[in-house]
């Protein structure tokens, strides 16, 4: 059975580690490429991504307060303290985003990816740890507009990818009902922007483009912290009130930073590239802000759980120091609120499988880190989700999870874009009684 488990997990990433590169080995194009456009994931360090478990994005991302023992929450480490079996997590992630201006234009785009990878195993009856990579944020955009000039019209081009990602080891212990947990790990990754102005008669001699490229590599020590407290309410010891919070510091990461200014000149017959600029490797720091969330559940064992989260992080604080394109003021205060809960008719009932299904709904408000032309770029949404057990023991928790989550950010005050996603995650979490002490030979 555990060789079986195995395997099956094995196979499973590979097929979403296949589906990620595939994303990321697109090539530049027009709007409608068969990547997930986002002109937002231009500034700062691109679009925020949520990397945790399909179980707790289905409702709402409450994560502050949750915990839960058959499955990883590294939003929070303290949770780890709970798992009763080792748990190996792994799940992708499809999203679908349409894009309206004011004027009414709008285009729409997807993409794949790797959505998360978590193992956590306990340590004991108050302790466990976890380790996992996931990603922190993403970065892909390619527009183009169009300018008039003495010289007629030009075509400005933009494009982007990148992100980075985050590797993490980290470990809780319990005391009564006090768990204290911590996440150390590495935030790593690249990205490259570019930038092209060409005329729109290529075909014609004597015509004169310029390009600007600008490499970034980022690399650093990352680390959160989290507490959880739980307290039985009354004399049922299965109905549990928990409040929890997490922080995470402002933080620097290592920086190093090229840029490249090309100059093409087309004299009918031949081109000739002009390297006029290279600065390259320009080493800093990138700093990232302080970071906190707050948050209260109240679950039955094995049978529901509702909560709701407050999280807040101060963009307006970031900055890079070789780039100085990261300190025009495009950051602010970012918030969200989230309410969301999930329900399991009967985990016991042998003879009706939807009775053994876990359902989850949840909605979210806040604003986004950035801010553009003086306006805040509100998000809202909402979430839904199940667990699926695919074993006949009902026991076991190894489970089928999956979530939907429909929202839209920015706003078309202030000539904004305004953004609709609809985003499906897919994940598998095996349990099993690995690194357990046997009681009994």
């Amino acid at each position: 059975m555990y060789k079986f488990s195995a395997k099956c997990f094995i196979a499973f990433l590979s097929i979403i580690l296949s589906n990620a590169s595939y994303a990321q080995t697109s090539t530049y194009s027009n709007p409608n490429s068969e990547r997930e456009n986002n002109p937002y994931s231009k500034y700062g360090i691109g679009e925020l991504w949520n990397g945790n478990p399909d179980a707790i994005k289905g409702m709402g991302n409450i994560t502050s307060a949750y915990q839960d023992a058959y499955v990883v929450n590294p939003d929070n480490p303290a949770s780890y303290s709970s798992l009763a079996l080792t748990t190996f997590q792994g799940g992708g992630i499809a999203s679908i985003r349409t894009i309206t201006s004011a004027a009414g234009a709008s285009y729409t785009t997807g993409t794949a990816s790797l959505g998360y990878l978590n193992i956590g195993i306990p340590v004991n009856q108050r302790g466990g740890f976890s380790l996992g990579l996931r990603p922190f944020s993403r970065t892909y955009y390619a527009l183009l507009d169009t300018t008039q000039n003495a010289m007629g019209t030009s075509i400005r081009s933009y494009a982007g990818d990148g992100g980075l990602s985050y590797a993490y080891l980290g470990g809780a212990y319990r005391y009564k009902g006090l768990s204290i947990g911590f996440n150390l790990g590495y935030l790593f990754g690249n990205y490259r922007n570019f930038i092209s102005v060409s005329s729109d008669s290529p075909s014609v001699s004597r015509t004169y483009e310029a390009q600007f490229a600008q490499y970034t590599r980022l690399g650093g020590l990352y680390w959160k912290g989290g507490m959880i407290y739980e307290h039985m309410v009354g004399h049922d010891t299965d109905l549990h009130f928990r409040i929890g919070a997490t922080l995470s510091l402002g933080q620097n990461l290592n920086e190093r930073v090229s840029n490249y200014q090309v100059s093409i000149f087309n004299f009918g017959d031949t081109l000739v590239n002009d390297t006029s600029k290279a600065v390259v490797d320009q080493k800093g720091k990138l700093k990232l802000p302080v970071s906190y969330s707050i948050g209260v559940t109240l679950a039955r064992f094995e049978k529901w759980s509702v909560g709701i989260d407050y999280s807040m992080s101060d963009w307006s604080k970031y900055g890079s120091s070789p780039d100085s394109n990261m300190n025009l003021g495009v950051g602010t205060s970012a918030y969200k609120l989230a309410v969301g809960g999930e329900f399991t008719p009967n985990i016991n009932d042998i003879h009706n499988y939807m009775s053994r299904v876990t359902y989850r709904a949840g909605f979210y408000y806040g604003q986004d880190y950035l801010r553009l032309n003086n306006t805040a770029l509100p998000v809202y949404g909402f979430t839904f989700g199940g667990s699926f057990p695919y074993k006949r023991n009902t026991r076991t928790h190894s489970r089928l999870h999956t979530s939907f989550d429909i929202g839209r950010i920015g706003t078309h005050t202030g000539n904004l874009l305004q953004q609709t996603y609809v985003r499906f995650g897919f994940g598998l979490t095996f349990n099993e009684k690995w690194f357990i002490q046997r009681r009994y030979e």
